[in-house]
């Protein structure tokens, strides 16, 4: 069996890989341009974007402004596929999906809430949107409002599991247990909650695994239970091109398995990090001074929050971990060394390919 390609909507990726949007700024032009050039689908993030200290003062223009010049900057280097992640919590999240749209962003991934208003923010049917959900249940909320209120579809979904990096579609009870919430659990009732929109619209909606998705075997046995494809982030963190800093890298090449933990986010969704020494002595204060000039999540209670999620982030990113939050997928420790782009995805195709050649 050959390797499958990836379609949704008129889009055709060379394989069945997207690399997942990882704020703040992890994923930016360069990561999601290289992995473009190769033939799968690249994932800017929308997330924490533009000078920060500007940004105290007019964080909607500095964001819309910084999301334009990554989207340009990633034209220059690729004229694959590219798309944009946003995060439902955000304040500005109108604004960025309708600059993305603007930019020629032809594929809008929409997580960290359901997306009940995204087609009226969207109405260029050549955009595909791709929400991102957790369950059957979220995906049929979303497929059956869409039809009742804009009488569209999905263009994909990617059903995130437990085992995924950042933020989280599940309850931290439900996280104690996720092998009772895995992909292969998971996978096939949101393959069977799609399949009335497929027949009513006539047209294929791929569903795309993501979480603890780590090798080319992984990505096979999610194509043999019917995911169309996978979402890979935190694998691409590890890569020449990702933009965060080689100290946010070796945090990942010294994590060990125990150092990976469930958090609390300021967000109100639990998240998963490397448990480090801003997890630990956060752990021992239990609070931080926060001063919010942002205001950039709509979820985000300053007065009860611990720490500031956009700038604990923000420090990672720039290399100060020990004042940072990093998030990871739970595999995160199995990563060993830092790659380029080309030489990860030849390895995930070959195991891939090996795969496929076993299967029964």
């Amino acid at each position: 069996m050959n390797i499958p390609k990836l379609h949704i909507g008129h889009l055709t990726a060379e394989f069945p890989i997207i690399q997942g949007g990882m704020g703040v700024r992890v994923s930016l032009a360069s990561l999601a341009a290289a992995v473009a050039e190769e033939g799968g689908i690249g994932t800017i993030s929308s997330i924490g974007l533009g000078d920060f200290e500007a940004a105290r003062h007019e964080y909607e223009r500095i964001s819309r402004e910084a999301l334009q010049e990554e989207i340009r900057k990633a034209r220059t280097m690729t004229q694959g596929i590219l798309a944009v992640n946003f995060m439902g919590a955000l304040s500005n999240v109108e604004d960025l999906v309708q600059t993305a749209v603007r930019e020629g962003i032809q594929m809008i991934v929409f997580g960290a809430g359901l997306p009940m208003r995204l087609p009226e923010l969207v109405q260029d049917r050549s955009v595909n949107l791709v929400p991102i959900v957790s369950s059957a249940r979220a995906a049929e909320l979303i497929l059956r409002g869409w039809a009742k209120r804009y009488q569209r579809t999905a263009d994909a979904l990617i059903l995130e599991g437990p085992l995924a990096g950042g933020h989280l579609g599940f309850s931290l009870e439900e996280l104690r247990h996720p092998e009772d919430h895995s992909l292969e659990t998971l996978l096939p009732q949101v393959l069977e909650a799609v399949k009335p929109y497929e027949d009513r619209y006539g047209k294929k909606i791929p569903v795309i695994a993501a979480g603890g998705i780590f090798d080319g075997g992984d990505i096979a046995r999610m194509l043999s239970l019917g995911a169309s494809g996978v979402q890979m982030a935190t694998r691409f963190v590890c890569t020449w091109e990702c933009d965060a800093s080689r100290e946010f890298k070796q945090s990942y090449l010294n994590a060990r398995e125990e150092d990976i933990v469930i958090i609390k986010s300021p967000v109100g969704l639990p998240g998963r990090a490397i448990r480090n020494k801003f997890l630990k002595d956060l752990e021992k204060v239990d609070k931080l001074e926060i001063n919010c000039p942002y205001h950039c999540l709509t979820v985000c209670k300053v007065a009860e929050a611990k720490f500031c999620i956009a700038q604990a982030l923000l420090n990672a990113y720039r290399g100060d971990v020990d004042h940072g939050l990093i998030f990871c997928g739970q595999n995160a420790h199995r990563i060993d060394k830092i790659v380029p782009v080309k030489e990860l995805i030849a390895e995930l195709l070959g195991e891939l390919q090996s795969a496929l050649n076993d299967a029964p």
